[in-house]
């Protein structure tokens, strides 16, 4: 008789990782614990966006000068809410924020600073296209002031301990890295928690889809049409490629990453220092990109090398698999 297969839950899968590092208190673990629990409160919301009265503009303009959308604002908050008790975290930055928020940042206890975009594509749920949330984690530098927030919030991704994004689409998944592999899990409505479904993700060498808005193409810089055309003429390893854009980042890149391929968001004469955020959307996506074998760059250098300046500093980002990351950087010789 076959045993049923083991159900590992992502509190036991933080758990297990956490022994891999010596010294570890459980603080992390508990952080960790904030994020999946807001992130259930945030899919039970968007699930019935269609009978709640949550659809639609908030009446108000965030800091990224766009309208925001009643999702966000509960996003943001039912973050900011489940995170801000953790005593671990000093510092708490969302795109909805126009400055980082300070929680427990003279605590002696306070290690950690969250970064986070609370709901990804949030313009288009009203049509029930997948959405997200993206997160960053940070430890605070060991030479960095209990308030000094930017010095905990700018730094580069390199110095992420953690990152991941929850994609609510016809499931819940979340997907996080710890710097040794990156993990799926599904939300199991049943039993109210994340099982682990996609152990230890590998990015394909190479995939069939690329992913850009080619309405902008004509505002591109060259080397993006270049590839383009490379990849519809079949000529990176011989494979005609099918164009994929949802237009919810979280969603396309989730393709990407299961899928293999590559997706882009390239400067545009109107947005020629990109349109996606640096420390929360590029940042986490580009840590999990690298975890899972694939390159994320924006165009010219490695994303996660970029030392930011600002809190909503703003980036292209191109990522995928090793093939069509090469063929990319042929059209920039």
């Amino acid at each position: 008789m076959t045993s049923p297969r083991s159900i590992i839950t992502v509190q036991q899968h933080i758990l297990q990782e956490q022994k891999k590092f010596h010294g570890a208190s459980g603080e992390f673990s508990w952080l960790l614990s904030g994020i999946t629990l807001a992130t259930k409160l945030i899919q039970a919301k968007v699930r019935r966006a269609g009978l709640a009265d949550i659809l639609g503009a908030h009446g108000e303009v965030n800091v990224q000068g766009e309208m925001q959308q009643k999702l966000d604002v509960y996003s943001n908050e039912v973050l900011q809410h489940c995170l801000g008790v953790r005593e671990s975290i000093g510092i708490l930055a969302s795109e909805e924020n126009e400055r980082p928020l300070m929680v427990h940042n003279e605590s002696p206890n306070a290690r950690y600073a969250v970064i986070f975009d609370p709901l990804d594509g949030s313009s288009n749920i009203d049509v029930n296209v997948s959405v997200g949330t993206t997160f960053s984690i940070f430890r605070r530098p060991e030479d960095a002031d209990l308030n000094e927030a930017s010095r905990w919030v700018l730094q580069p991704g390199t110095e992420q301990i953690a990152a991941g994004y929850v994609v609510y689409g016809s499931s819940t998944i979340l997907v996080y890295s710890v710097g040794s592999g990156v993990h799926g899990f599904t939300l199991e409505p049943s039993i109210g928690a994340f099982v682990l479904s996609h152990e230890n993700i590998r990015m394909p060498n190479q995939g069939k889809y690329y992913s850009v808005n080619e309405a902008n193409r004509d505002s591109f810089p060259p080397e993006y049409g270049c590839l383009l055309d490379k990849l519809r003429r079949g000529e990176v390893n011989g494979q005609k490629y099918s164009s994929r854009y949802i237009g919810s980042m979280v969603a396309d890149f989730h393709r990407t990453l299961l899928k293999g391929g590559i997706f882009l968001y390239p400067p545009t004469s109107d947005n020629p220092s990109g349109k996606l955020r640096l420390l929360y959307e590029a940042n986490p996506i580009a840590y999990l990109a690298e975890q899972a074998g694939g390159i994320a760059t924006d165009g010219k250098r490695r994303v996660l090398e970029i030392q930011p300046d600002s809190v909503h500093q703003r980036t292209p980002l191109i990522v995928g698999s090793q093939a069509e990351m090469r063929a990319f950087a042929g059209c920039l010789e």
